[in-house]
C-alpha cells in the first residue's frame, strides 16, 4: 500500500534557520531517488542541492521557487510504496488540503485542524508567502499600513522569509514623507530597461553578496598597500615538484598554496592582523581560519580552511582543491563558509596586476595575489628578467595603521622570496 512522506526544508548550517528555493530539479509526477538531488536552495551563506530523503514519486510541491521558508517547514510530498503509483481512491486535492494545515499542526494530528484556521500567528512562521507568491501580512501590519496610508506591496520586508514588519511600514512611511516627489524622477529612466535590454533577476546569493559588500564598504575604513615580490624561487620549486605532485595527488600544484603559506607565516608573526574589530575592543583570534575566494560562473564564495597554519604547502593545495570542487558541485555546507579570520584572493589567475579587494566583514584584511609576469628588474647593478608578482593588501584602518600593514606585507614578500628548489612541499 502506498503512503506519503513530507519533505522538509533542512537546516543547512549551524546558524542557518531559513532558505530560499532557487530551483526545483524535478516536477510533480517525476520519480525521485533517495539521496539524489531534489532542489536547489540559497541561504545567506551558501547555495546547495538538497537530496530526496526517500525514493518514490513527487506528488506535490508545497513551496514554490523564490519562496523563503524556515528550516523544518514542509516543502514537498513524495509518495512511496506500490512503486510510486498513486492510490486510485485518493483525490488530487487531498495533499493540498494537508499542506494548508501542516504549518500550524506540529503534531500532525487530526484534531488541531479547526484550531489551525482560527489561529493566525503561526502561519507566517513557516509560510510568509502564499502559493501565488503574495506576502501574508499580520493584522497589526495591515492596520499600521492603513493608518499611515502605505501600500504594502511596495514595502520590502526585513523579517524572516521577507516578512513585512511594523518597523518596515514605519520606515517606509517616514522615507516617503521626507523625500520630495521630484527626487524619484531621475531614477526612473535608469531603472526602466530599454528595448533589447536583458533583465536578469538577482539570485538570493547575489543579493546577499551585494548587501555584504555594501556593509563592508560603509562600515570598514579600507586602506590599501602593495609590494612586488620576486617569485623566482617559488617558480623553480613548483617546476621541480609539479610532475611528482600531479602523479601523487591527481591534480595540479598551483602558486596559490605558496601564497597561502606565506600569508599564514606572516599572520603568526603579526597576530593583530588575524583579528576582528568589535567597536570597543579588538578580538585577536587564536586559530587562523583562512578563507579562499572561489569564483563561479554566477557568484563568488569564500570557503574557509580551518586551522590552516597547521598544513604544509601540499596540505594547503589539497584543502583548496577540496573546497573548490565542492563549491563547483554545490556540495558546500553553510559551516564551510563561516568562521574565517582572514582571506586570500587569487584574481591574478585571470591576469590582473592590481586589485583593491573588499574586506569580508569581521576580518581585518584580505590579501590578493596578482599575475606572475616576467619583467626586467635591476639585479646587482644589471638588468635581469625575473618572474615578478604584486601582493595587494586591503586592510581595516581601525585595526592596522600603515606601519603594521607594511610589516605584515613585507613578511609575506620575504617568505616568498626565501623559497628555493629545496623548500619542502610536504
Amino acid at each position: 500500500m502506498a503512503n506519503t512522506t513530507r519533505v522538509v526544508m533542512p537546516q543547512l548550517g549551524e546558524s542557518v534557520h531559513e532558505g530560499t528555493i532557487s530551483r526545483w530539479l524535478v516536477k510533480p509526477g517525476d520519480k525521485v531517488v533517495e539521496f539524489e538531488p531534489l532542489l536547489e536552495v540559497d541561504t545567506d551563506k551558501v547555495s546547495a542541492e538538497v537530496p530526496s530523503p526517500v525514493s518514490g514519486v513527487l506528488r506535490e510541491i508545497l513551496a514554490k521557487e523564490g519562496q523563503t521558508v524556515q528550516a523544518g517547514a514542509e516543502i514537498a510530498v513524495v509518495e512511496v510504496g506500490a512503486d510510486g503509483e498513486a492510490p486510485s481512491e485518493q483525490p488530487a486535492e487531498a495533499p493540498a488540503a494537508a499542506a494548508e494545515v501542516a504549518p500550524a499542526a506540529p503534531a500532525a494530528k487530526a484534531e488541531p485542524a479547526p484550531k489551525t484556521v482560527a489561529a493566525p500567528p503561526p502561519a507566517p512562521q513557516v509560510a510568509p508567502v502564499t502559493e501565488s507568491g503574495e506576502h501574508r501580512f499580520s493584522p497589526a501590519v495591515q492596520m499600521q499600513a492603513s493608518e499611515l496610508g502605505v501600500d504594502l506591496s511596495k514595502v520590502e520586508g526585513t523579517g524572516i522569509g521577507g516578512r513585512v514588519t511594523k518597523k518596515d511600514v514605519e520606515q517606509f512611511a517616514a522615507a516617503a514623507k521626507a523625500a520630495p516627489a521630484p527626487a524619484a524622477q531621475p531614477a526612473t529612466p535608469a531603472a526602466t530597461p530599454a528595448e533589447g535590454d536583458q533583465v536578469v533577476q538577482l539570485t538570493r546569493v547575489r543579493r546577499l553578496i551585494a548587501e555584504n559588500m555594501v556593509r563592508s564598504k560603509t562600515t570598514i575604513p579600507h586602506a590599501w598597500q602593495t609590494q612586488e615580490a620576486d617569485m623566482s624561487g617559488v617558480v623553480a620549486n613548483r617546476n621541480a615538484n609539479k610532475a611528482a605532485f600531479q602523479k601523487q595527488e591527481g591534480f595540479s600544484l598551483t602558486y596559490l598554496p605558496y601564497v597561502m603559506a606565506a600569508t599564514l607565516s606572516a599572520l603568526r608573526e603579526h597576530p593583530e592582523v588575524n583579528s576582528t574589530f568589535n567597536e570597543t575592543e579588538l578580538i585577536v583570534h587564536r586559530d587562523i581560519n583562512l578563507g579562499v575566494s572561489v569564483g563561479l560562473e554566477d557568484t563568488l564564495v569564500v570557503p574557509v580552511i580551518r586551522r590552516a597554519d597547521g598544513l604544509s604547502i601540499a596540505g594547503l593545495a589539497r584543502a583548496v582543491n577540496d573546497v573548490a570542487n565542492r563549491a563547483r558541485t554545490k556540495q558546500l555546507k553553510a559551516d564551510d563558509l563561516s568562521g574565517g579570520t582572514f582571506t586570500v584572493n587569487n584574481s591574478g589567475t585571470f591576469g590582473t596586476l592590481f586589485s583593491y579587494s573588499v574586506i569580508n566583514p569581521g576580518q581585518a584584511g584580505i590579501l590578493t595575489m596578482e599575475a606572475i609576469v616576467e619583467r626586467p628588474v635591476a639585479v646587482s647593478g644589471m638588468i635581469g628578467i625575473k618572474p615578478m608578482m604584486y601582493l595587494c593588501f586591503s586592510f581595516d584602518h581601525r585595526v592596522l595603521d600603515g606601519l603594521k600593514a607594511a610589516r605584515f606585507l613585507t613578511s609575506c614578500r620575504k617568505w616568498l622570496e626565501a623559497v628555493t628548489v629545496e623548500t619542502p612541499v610536504y
